[in-house]
């Protein structure tokens, strides 16, 4: 008995009826495609129809004109993951599936966002390393498309305002197996924060996937929305997605042990400066939405410089080497400047590429920044090698299609699919207000 059959009979015995089929797009849009769960097994095998121009699918629904995506011909394979397949206790009769994109000859397509993680851990894997990750998320409550709590920060009141969503979504996310290690209200009116315990880097992104579906679904629940964008009101602080990644040989973490800085193995350190080297290109990955530049902001924690830092919060790259009694397993690093627009899968993997790139050629780190860098005078900055990140997607649009080691890693398709989505919006929504872009994005994500 295949996987998918050996699935489907486990979903028909817990009562599940249907199966929602679970992706994200280039644009960072979460899709959906419903099907019967009798169909599991046929449609693991052979798929469901998509127009492959979707690929190139900008926030508002238009297209870029991006070969060989600049036609309404083709048609791509949708694939559930029947290994990954999930039911979920909390909506009767669904289970869920993350996704994966074919052809019709059934190869992956060079734009399907599970298949661009792989290939990525594929080439760590050639160097005899693999990675952790897991993503840190915020998000924003919403009741009558106002904030549900009141803040401040980590406070009982904004808790006890949502304390039953609050519950029920721990439930819940046990319950299908993205296990979190806490969670907390945060800064902005409204906003909490999850963290989920670290994975692979697939597994990941494809916590997160399922994570965003459980939430809405606990939200709708309780008479709420939410939102993961990265500003829900004009003049807030918005929403990160923070990713944690760390490096290893075996079972040995690259993070922390080593004679490197803040007691990184060699590799390690370079990891994390073949990141921090490719910074700029890579927030066409991880802050993708013409919005994402009203977030970051110097003074704001979201990291808006090249620094690297050690528990430095202001830091693009916060270094974080765990407690004493964990540091062999926790060392990790935290890259803030990733929000909720942001592909999971894409983001990941794009850091995996850069991070691999610096380990062939050797890349270093300078020493850390403890400071603020928005308050480094021009000299010390430049001293240290710290630039100011992109100030807008247009900027990091080209700085990505300029990068080629993130072109090498991705591949030709994937990068120009990318540089050319990034490119529509800026076209078509930099003009725009703050006021205009808020409203457009604030539940896009």
């Amino acid at each position: 008995m295949s996987i998918a059959s050996e699935m489907q009979e486990r979903l028909r015995a817990v009562d599940c009826t249907v199966v929602a089929m679970h992706f994200v797009d280039t644009a960072g849009l979460s899709r959906v495609k419903v099907i019967p769960l009798r169909r599991l097994e046929t449609v693991a095998r052979s798929g469901t129809g998509w127009s492959d121009i979707w690929a190139v699918v900008t926030v508002d629904e238009h297209f870029a004109e991006v070969p060989p995506y600049d036609s309404p011909s083709g048609d791509a394979r949708l694939v559930p993951d029947a290994s990954r397949t999930r039911a979920l206790p909390f909506l009767s009769g669904y289970a869920w599936a993350p996704v994966d994109q074919f052809s019709q000859e059934l190869e992956p397509l060079p734009t399907c966002p599970r298949h661009v993680v792989r290939l990525a851990e594929e080439r760590l894997a050639g160097l005899g390393l693999t990675a952790q990750a897991t993503y840190e998320v915020e998000m924003t409550l919403l009741r009558d498309g106002q904030p549900a709590t009141p803040g401040p920060g980590y406070s009982v009141r904004s808790l006890m305002a949502v304390r039953d969503f609050g519950r029920d979504l721990a439930n819940a996310l046990e319950a299908v197996d993205v296990p979190i290690e806490q969670f907390h209200p945060e800064y902005s009116p409204g906003q909490f924060e999850v963290s989920i315990a670290p994975s692979s880097p697939l597994e990941a992104a494809d916590r997160l996937l399922l994570f965003r579906f459980t939430t809405r679904a606990v939200a709708a629940a309780h008479g709420m929305d939410v939102s993961f964008a990265p500003i829900v009101f004009g003049g807030g602080l918005g929403n990160g997605s923070h990713l944690h990644l760390s490096l290893w040989r075996g079972d040995a973490n690259l993070m922390t042990g080593g004679d490197g800085p803040a007691g990184m193995h060699v590799e390690g350190a370079a990891f994390l400066a073949g990141i921090r080297d490719e910074l700029p290109a890579l927030m066409a990955l991880v802050a993708p939405s013409v919005p994402s530049y009203l977030r970051l902001q110097p003074g704001h924690w979201s990291g808006a410089f090249t620094a690297w830092g050690i528990e430095n919060r202001e830091a693009a790259l916060r270094f974080v080497p765990g407690t004493v009694t964990s540091r062999s397993r926790s060392a990790n690093f935290e890259l803030k400047v990733v929000d909720g627009a942001a592909n999971p899968y894409y983001a990941v993997a794009g850091c995996l590429h850069a991070g691999r790139a610096g380990i062939e050629r050797g890349a270093t780190l300078p020493e850390p920044t403890q400071e603020d860098p928005g308050v480094l005078d021009t000299e010390t900055l430049v001293a240290r090698g710290i630039r100011r990140l992109p100030v807008d997607l247009g900027e990091a649009a080209e700085a990505f299609a300029a990068s080629g080691a993130l072109r090498d890693g991705l591949g030709a398709t994937m990068h120009d699919v990318i540089a050319g989505v990034r490119r529509k919006e800026w076209q078509d929504h930099g003009s725009k207000s703050e006021e205009e872009l808020v409203e457009l994005h604030r539940f896009a994500y």
